[in-house]
């Protein structure tokens, strides 16, 4: 399956979560490894921190975000009940300490496991989440990833990558892959369409990737604005080129089945990245998209 390139400097991830930490806790150190006898030793799992607000007449998603030091997609992450721009006045939400996101863990996965998906250190998955042996529930930390400028109200993007919202064969995150029979981790969705399909551009951007690349097959990037990215693979055909502006709903190729895809069904394999000082991270497109499942 694609993954996500999420690694960063080893000791600048250490240092700013043991600043998480010591800031959360009021402790002096993080947590060590604690043996059989001693809990004691471990901070209290992230998402047992977490608070709710009741939403007021005026507020929107960035205002709340930015009164709890968070970004909008945080919120969207954790509030899949928010429809931006409008938001529910009066309804309650679930407010993270940090930026991240919650997931639920494969049965059998490991820390490292997860640090391998996700780009964190497994030591510091392990202490943030309240030192559990194996993880289930799950926050992992800076998954939304901090935008280097102030973000507006979170409105995903303009349009759709193909003519009508079909269905999703394999979604975002780890999933079972068919194809290779084990369960990876999926940065993307595979949303079903016979060959031959238009891919459209799902927002105003500029291409800068138009070739054939591995398991991609036939692939196309376009940057866009607020830092975002979008990636189009398994076409058959393009119709752009590298440096070309592209409008939103524009045509850039036609669904195929080029490259090593992760499921047999013809589909578009479709990626919504954001820019961070670790790279362009994957992000659910379900949460850019109004999509049928």
């Amino acid at each position: 399956m694609k993954r996500s390139g999420m690694r960063g400097s080893v000791k600048v991830f250490r240092f700013i979560f043991i600043a998480i930490v010591l800031v959360l806790e009021g402790s002096s150190a993080l947590a060590q490894v604690p043996n059989n006898n001693d809990m004691s030793a471990c901070p209290a799992p992230l998402l047992s921190k977490i608070k709710r607000h009741r939403i007021i007449e005026g507020e929107t998603v960035s205002s709340i975000a930015e009164q709890y030091g968070l970004l909008p997609e945080t919120l969207v992450k954790f509030n899949p009940n928010i429809k931006v721009p409008k938001i529910p006045v009066g309804q309650e939400i679930f407010i993270p300490p940090i930026n991240g996101v919650k997931i639920e863990a494969p049965p059998g996965s490991t820390w490292l496991d997860l640090e391998g998906a996700y780009g964190v250190r497994a030591d510091i998955l392990f202490e943030l989440n309240g030192c559990q042996k194996r993880p289930k529930v799950v926050f992992i930390p800076g998954t939304s990833w901090a935008a280097k400028t102030p973000q507006k109200d979170y409105t995903g993007l303009a349009g759709y990558p193909l003519p009508t919202p079909l269905t999703v064969g394999l979604s975002y995150g780890w999933q079972n892959s068919p194809i290779q029979k084990e369960r990876l981790f999926h940065s993307g969705i595979d949303l079903l369409a016979p060959v031959g399909t238009d891919v459209l551009a799902a927002d105003d951007g500029l291409v800068i990737y138009v070739d054939r690349e591995g398991a991609y097959g036939n692939y196309i990037i376009i940057n866009h604005r607020g830092n975002r990215q979008t990636r189009y693979a398994h076409l058959a055909s393009v119709a752009v080129k590298v440096n070309q502006r592209v409008k939103t709903g524009e045509i850039i190729g036609t669904v195929g089945q080029t490259g090593q895809p992760d499921i047999s069904a013809p589909h578009l394999h479709f990626e919504v990245r954001f820019k961070t000082n670790q790279g362009w991270v994957a992000q659910d497109p379900a949460i850019h998209l109004k999509i049928k499942r």
